[in-house]
């Protein structure tokens, strides 16, 4: 691929992510895409053969930006000292973040039924997030005293699942209408303590 071709390719990654954290995943036809990047309609197509390539070259730039937002906090918390209770409790409100700072992204990134069969390694992305996540929990489980040997992995899942419903539904609207507001403080450490036991004082 020539110099010209990749800036092409990265013109409408970076069209195809201005206009989905501004406009939503309903924003992103080609000829939007198009549009936005200044080239021609069928230009897309010569560089990502299938919209769904395209789609998860805009996903991935959203799972980097993840990436580095869990890094740069994990980071701080372990310097200071912080155990791993502390540090899933900081990954899990630097997610939140970022799912309520860009609300389409974050939608694009797990959309599955638009991604799927894109081609693209969306899995070698996702799968270091997931390692981070159960590194971490590893550390934490089992319980002290208790007999419990959940897979640490398993409850890493239901953590993450647990987090990821706390984000849609917020976006949703849906958590104002059962709490009267949009703080998920009280949730998330309600989610934590059923999945990492009650926090040590």
């Amino acid at each position: 691929m020539t110099e010209q071709e990749r800036d092409l390719r990265a013109r409408l990654v970076a069209a195809g992510v201005e206009l989905v954290t501004r406009d939503g995943v309903q924003a992103l036809g080609l000829r939007e895409i198009a549009r936005q990047a200044g080239v021609s309609h069928g230009a897309p197509r010569r560089y990502f053969p299938t919209h769904r390539e395209l789609l998860a070259a805009i996903a991935q730039h959203g799972f980097g930006k993840l990436t580095d937002a869990l890094a740069g906090t994990d980071a701080v918390a372990a310097v200071s000292g912080a155990d791993a209770r502390a540090r899933i409790a900081g990954l899990a409100r630097a997610y939140l973040r970022f799912a309520a700072a860009n609300p389409g992204m974050f939608e694009l990134m797990f959309r599955h039924d638009l991604l799927e069969g894109s081609g693209a390694e969306l899995r070698q992305t996702t799968l270091p997030l997931f390692r981070t996540f159960a590194r971490l929990v590893a550390e934490v489980r089992p319980l002290p005293g208790t007999s419990d040997d959940t897979p640490s992995d398993v409850v890493t899942a239901a953590l993450w699942a647990n987090l990821h419903g706390l984000a849609q539904l917020r976006a949703w609207g849906s958590l104002r209408l059962v709490t009267g507001g949009d703080d998920v403080e009280p949730l998330l450490r309600a989610a934590l303590d059923a999945h990492l036991g009650p926090e040590r004082r």
